[in-house]
């Protein structure tokens, strides 16, 4: 025989054990993020960093950014095929758009481009590039607090751990020197910050305040933002008055040569020319060839300021991208090569045209710009499904022509 109060007694000590159990695991994760925090001040304040300012950094901040370690894991740059990345980038839209920008900030572009002394056709693709000429910085959605995210890097991110220590410690110094806001404090997974996507060191090592009001503010100044890209690009060795590179035509068997440097004089005569018979204007100068699509596409010698653009984004497809845009900003034609692209695959003005007729049909309302991302594959699914096709949401040449039709 047992006691009726016993019983009860032990069942009560159970359910609250059990309760506590069950309540452990997601407080355990939030208590070892705040715990790294806490632990993370010991460096920080080695480097100067206040106890007020990094209590105000935190204060709320009890668990790492989850989607920051979910877009750790993908970068277009590294992962997209070279012809869609630049179908995404270099098109009728961030050209109108760049052409639109050098109406409105001429006088501007002349002041920074005769101060630092690069384009200002360079620095509109890269603005561009960055952040589609500020129209991103509108998508609160889509920024994340950069102390949050950068600690949720070094805490949480086995291979940018290393990264995110060290742009912690500087995104803090920027919050400790007035800079910018806490609320204000926003940017990238990445930590990215502005109209020109600066990462914290190289704020702290090429910011410049070209609007003279005492703070440099990437954020919401246009002058700075694009004077302290301009900055990065003269401190790294940007050559005034210099190209990016060529697009050249190689001849057979020219891709035994890839990575190689030679002189432009040289490539010539091995065969490298320029489409339409352009020449070099400084044939003396050195070129490295790239082949990013392999022997089958285009070709490219690649000269110093290419590698310059790399310092921003240390991606070739990068690099090429804000180079093809600022030539077709600065009045330059498009590529006479094209793409080695799949059988059946789109070219940017056939996924232009799938965006429009969507648009038209009523299955899309996002910006015609050539992208065919989450809201475009949503749209291809709907009129798939009304269509009888199957619901894959894949852009094609038989999905255009039913379009079409």
């Amino acid at each position: 025989m047992y006691r009726t109060g016993n019983f009860r007694g032990r069942l009560m000590i159970c359910i609250v054990a059990f309760a506590a159990l069950m309540q452990s695991c997601p407080v355990r994760a939030e208590s070892e993020f705040e715990k790294w925090i806490s632990d993370f001040y010991a460096t920080a304040s080695r480097e100067g960093i206040s106890r007020q300012t990094y209590d105000k950094a935190f204060s709320g901040i009890t668990a790492p950014d989850q989607l920051v370690l979910k877009k750790a894991a993908y970068q277009a740059e590294f992962t997209t095929k070279i012809w869609d990345y630049l179908d995404a980038r270099v098109n009728p839209l961030t050209i109108s758009k760049g052409m639109s920008m050098a109406d409105s900030y001429g006088e501007l572009l002349i002041r920074v481009e005769s101060r630092f002394g690069v384009k200002s056709s360079v620095l509109l693709a890269i603005w561009s590039m960055e952040s589609s000429y500020g129209e991103v910085l509108k998508k609160i959605t889509r920024l994340h607090y950069v102390p949050q995210a950068l600690a949720t890097l070094a805490y949480g991110d086995k291979k940018r751990q290393k990264f995110g220590r060290t742009q912690l410690v500087a995104a803090l110094k920027i919050l400790q020197s007035g800079d910018i806001d806490r609320e204000q404090f926003m940017g990238s997974w990445a930590g990215a910050m502005g109209h020109t996507q600066f990462i914290p060191t190289s704020y702290l090592a090429y910011g410049v305040d070209m609007d003279g009001n005492g703070r440099r503010d990437i954020w919401n100044s246009i002058p700075d933002a694009l004077a302290t890209a301009a900055s990065l690009l003269q401190k790294n060795g940007w050559r005034t008055g210099n190209t990016w590179g060529y697009e050249v035509i190689a001849p057979t068997g020219g891709a035994r040569y890839k990575d190689e440097t030679k002189t432009l004089a040289q490539w010539q005569k091995l065969g490298f020319v320029r489409p339409l018979g352009k020449s070099y204007p400084r044939p003396g100068d050195n070129g490295v060839l790239k082949m990013l699509a392999g022997a089958e596409g285009p070709a490219f010698l690649m000269l110093k300021n290419f590698f310059v653009l790399k310092r921003y984004n240390n991606a070739n497809a990068y690099a090429l991208a804000v180079g093809l845009l600022a030539d077709r900003l600065a009045g330059g034609s498009s590529m006479a090569q094209g793409w080695p692209r799949p059988a059946g695959a789109l070219d940017i003005s056939q996924k232009f045209e799938i965006q429009e007729r969507l648009k038209k049909l009523y299955y899309y309302s996002g910006e015609v710009d050539g992208n065919l991302g989450k809201e475009s594959r949503k749209a291809i699914r709907r009129f798939q499904a009304e269509a009888g096709l199957e619901e894959d949401g894949v852009a094609t040449l038989a999905l255009l022509e039913k379009l079409r039709k």
